[in-house]
């Protein structure tokens, strides 16, 4: 049995998790007939799992997902017209190994942002930060930044670290100019080094209208676009479904 000054000297080096596994292997008359390398090698494995669920779910808190019950398993494919194959793909996140961005297109309540953090999840799941973000807020927070000192800079190095970035309402609303400016400086840092996930009404042939035309239009697509993989939503309006489903 575990003597109060292991114990101590367990909780302060980070490890408390080892002696909840100690003391369910002391209650536990079958764990008497295992080798020491057997109990010891359970505990790690307990306390590797307890510190890993921990870090997954300070991601997904730190993420702000707009929908936090949004999960894989919960995805609606029934006669929605959405590719499972595409998007179960797309669930083994291998997609941010090549930097890939994802791109889902569709209708106001088509479901685009319940993809996106249900994927935005997933990437939580698997150890790596993810943040979500509406364009109006983006534009909130970089008004807000302008007004201290290396604030900008400072935003656009925290919105570059993230492994995945999910952007929801894109092109919604007409850009200005610095509107352009910050999301190509944003989008710049991110390309070929980080994956950025779009939900979007428009289709890429309106793309270039709705960011102004010219060659800042020009770039922020060139980078987007080139590496993209490109989700259709489907036709059914899940907004309508999950209010009947919750009225069944």
């Amino acid at each position: 049995m575990m003597n109060e000054e292991t114990k101590r000297k367990l909780k302060e080096m980070g490890f408390a998790e080892a002696i909840s596994a100690a003391e369910s292997q002391d209650r536990d008359a079958a764990s008497a007939g295992l080798t020491f390398n057997e109990r010891f090698q359970r505990v790690v494995d307990f306390v590797y799992r307890e510190k890993h669920n921990a870090k997954v779910q300070r991601l997904i808190k730190a993420a702000g997902f707009r929908y936090r019950d949004a999960d894989m398993s919960a995805v609606h494919y029934g006669g929605r017209g959405l590719d499972r194959g595409l998007i179960q793909e797309l669930a083994t996140c291998q997609y941010m190994e090549t930097h890939a961005n994802v791109i889902f297109q569709g209708f106001t309540g088509s479901g685009k942002t319940f993809l996106a953090c249900a994927l935005g999840k997933q990437t939580c799941k698997l150890g790596a930060s993810a943040r979500y973000i509406r364009i109006p807020d983006l534009f909130m927070l970089r008004d807000e930044a302008s007004l201290r000192n290396q604030g900008i800079h400072r935003l656009l190095r925290k919105l570059s670290g993230y492994r995945l970035l999910i952007l929801d309402e894109w092109l919604l609303d007409p850009m200005s100019k610095d509107d352009r400016n910050f999301v190509f400086e944003m989008i710049e840092r991110r390309h070929d080094d980080a994956s950025t996930l779009y939900c979007t009404q428009y289709r890429k042939d309106e793309w270039h209208k709705r960011l102004g035309g010219g060659v800042h239009a020009d770039a922020i697509m060139d980078r987007i676009v080139h590496n993209a993989i490109w989700v259709d939503a489907g036709g059914m309006n899940m907004r309508e479904y999950a209010a009947k489903q919750g009225q069944a």
